[in-house]
């Protein structure tokens, strides 16, 4: 199981505030609900995709993509190619984590 969170917990999102909170209880919860299903033979990780453009970074403003080491935000199969990694037999000693996967991407 994959579930997908935001990074709340490493940096602010004031006008989003529900959106934060309902992305970071995920966060919260996936090392005791990873235990839980571990029993079950489920594995349980969180992944926080960073800034992903699916358009709506198409036109995204310069100081945005300076934050990112490469100097682009992420592409769908950016983090597409990690969750293949977790749910393939070569991730099977990977549970109950949050994973960033932002490309370096700097708050």
């Amino acid at each position: 199981v994959i579930w997908m969170t935001s990074g709340q917990q490493l940096g602010p999102m004031s006008a989003n505030l529900a959106y934060a909170v309902s992305k970071a209880a995920l966060a919260g919860a996936t090392a005791s609900v990873a235990a839980d299903l571990a029993d079950a033979g489920i594995l349980l990780n969180t992944i926080n995709p960073g800034p992903v453009n699916t358009g709506y970074l198409d036109d995204a403003p310069e100081e945005l993509l300076t934050a990112f080491p490469t100097g682009r935000p992420g592409e769908p199969d950016d983090p597409a190619r990690l969750i293949a990694w977790l749910v393939s037999d070569d991730g099977r000693w990977v549970v109950g984590q949050v994973l960033n996967t932002e490309g370096g991407f700097q708050r």
